[in-house]
């Protein structure tokens, strides 16, 4: 009898550590709806070749030949789509970046989406009416609206942000005072906030099945790689002259401007 139970207990302590030893095998499952860290990588170019602020020289479709000196866009209202149509929208506070060619890490935007396959991304290129409105203890960070008029991203005295700003020179803009052959363009219009205004805020979206979908997990980072031609602002719809439009602001054309950035964008790949 003493044998019989000697000989149950040694195999219920051979099946316990073998099943503690299975337990500790096994990694624990990532909870649902756990968030990753998707980067979406804005690379500025000129056509084929990459964008040099100042150095480089570029011709667009009117002929004429020009440089840049600064751009810079907001980037905002950024959702993502997996492959069963299921769409995630970054929360607001956490959806607003000023990419600049000036700064090499505002070009990665990085967002927090949950894990899963994403074949399809959009962004609004601008500030949302609803954030261009809100009380001012809101808008802090790239928002912030003291920047002022120099490389800021506000109108001061038209309230509201500049969605785009490109500027260069160019020998087929007019000379300036100082002799200078400048050219501005300033994009923005939420829609007015009392009273219909422009309206240029241009969502875009990008297919990212064709270079890769983003494929988000937990400790790696999947990287989405956009190229932006900024060509396109002067190629895209319509052919923009800089000769007949040195600078461009706060007026009907600018809806003409808006209307080409939104080829501005194309995928090239994901690093996974």
């Amino acid at each position: 009898m003493h044998s019989f139970k000697h000989t149950i207990y040694s195999a219920l302590v051979v099946l316990l550590s073998f099943a503690a030893c299975k337990k500790d095998d096994v990694k624990p499952e990532t909870p649902a709806g756990a968030k990753a860290v998707l980067s979406i990588q804005f690379d500025n170019i000129a056509g084929d070749r990459n964008l040099q602020l100042n150095t480089g020289a570029y011709t667009n479709a009117a002929g004429e030949s020009f440089s840049i000196s600064l751009l810079q866009y907001f980037v905002s209202n950024i959702k993502v789509t997996n492959n069963s149509g299921q769409e995630f929208t970054v929360p607001a506070d956490s959806s607003y970046f000023l990419v600049s060619e000036a700064n090499v890490a505002s070009q990665f935007v990085k967002v927090k989406v949950p894990e899963g396959d994403y074949q399809t991304l959009s962004f609004v290129l601008g500030v949302d009416s609803l954030r261009s409105t809100m009380d001012i203890s809101r808008r802090t960070g790239v928002l912030d609206p003291s920047g002022g008029m120099g490389d800021g991203m506000y109108w001061g005295w038209n309230s509201g942000y500049i969605f785009f700003k490109m500027e260069g020179e160019s020998a087929a803009a007019p000379a300036d005072p100082s002799g200078q052959h400048k050219f501005r363009y300033h994009i923005g219009g939420f829609g007015g906030y009392s009273a219909p205004t422009l309206n240029n805020i241009k969502r875009i979206t990008i297919d990212l099945r064709a270079g890769g979908i983003a494929k988000v997990r937990q400790g790696r980072e999947a990287n989405v790689h956009l190229m932006a031609d900024i060509l396109k602002v002067f190629n895209g719809t319509r052919t923009i002259s800089i000769a007949a439009n040195p600078t461009v602001m706060f007026s009907d054309f600018s809806t003409q401007v808006a209307n080409n950035y939104t080829q501005l964008f194309h995928h090239d790949h994901t690093e996974n």
